[in-house]
């Protein structure tokens, strides 16, 4: 019976419908799981489609490579969402123009904080340079996050880890945070969360609104625009 299995497994494995499909219906059972424990931040739908994910690949011994030959249309998707996010922030336009001294501000820190907590997180636990600078981007963009890793001399598959964990306990826990700040301003919010934790906190503020959502949205192609002229300057600094 387990060979049977074994051998209808590696049969649906070869077609690439099977990873979409298996990535389509684990998110949504997660959405579900999320919304039946109300909410719950560890629950957080990108957080349990990932684990369940990395479950079936372990289990059923199919290689990462096989599994993104199915699932690659959601990531050529990626681009497209990315660009969609200018719609709220076309939306919000007056808003953010009137805010835009405090938005200069906030990045600017923003910025510095996620770079120095990184570094400094790094250099307690004594990682190496590769290491140290491959986690400094932390807070970017997965694509812009790479390219400054590999630029300064990184590994920008370890970035890109980085990158998730970083975007996933952001979303998760982000928006506790802020209920325990009180912050309330859905643009205060919005900007908190794209600033940390860039695409995967965009994704978590448009659950709270269109106001926050552009927000975070802006608030992640700007850092990602900061982070590439701060963290080299840094990173020259330190070395």
């Amino acid at each position: 019976m387990t060979e049977t299995l074994a051998d209808i497994w590696v049969y649906l494995a070869a077609s690439p419908l099977l990873s979409l499909t298996m990535t389509l219906v684990l998110f949504q059972a997660a959405q579900w799981l999320y919304r039946k424990a109300g909410g719950l931040a560890l629950l957080n739908p990108v957080l349990v489609t990932v684990v369940a994910i990395v479950a079936v690949l372990f289990s059923t011994g199919t290689s990462y490579q096989t599994y993104f030959e199915g699932a690659q249309f959601i990531h050529f998707l990626l681009g497209p969402a990315t660009v969609s996010l200018a719609i709220p922030l076309y939306r919000q336009f007056e808003k953010v123009r009137r805010s835009a001294l405090a938005l200069a501000a906030s990045l600017l820190l923003g910025s510095l904080t996620a770079i120095a907590s990184a570094l400094s997180l790094g250099l307690v636990m004594q990682v190496d340079a590769v290491s140290l600078v491959s986690l400094a981007p932390k807070s970017v963009t997965a694509p812009v996050a790479m390219g400054i890793s590999q630029k300064l001399g990184g590994l920008p598959s370890l970035t890109a880890v980085f990158v998730i964990v970083t975007g996933i306990l952001g979303g998760a826990l982000g928006p506790l945070l802020l209920d325990r700040l009180k912050i309330g301003d859905p643009a205060a919010r919005g900007f908190a969360l794209g600033t940390a934790s860039h695409g995967i906190g965009t994704a978590r503020a448009l659950q709270e609104s269109e106001i926050a959502g552009a927000f975070s949205g802006l608030a992640m192609g700007l850092n990602a625009l900061a982070t590439a002229i701060i963290l080299p300057l840094v990173w020259m600094l330190l070395t």
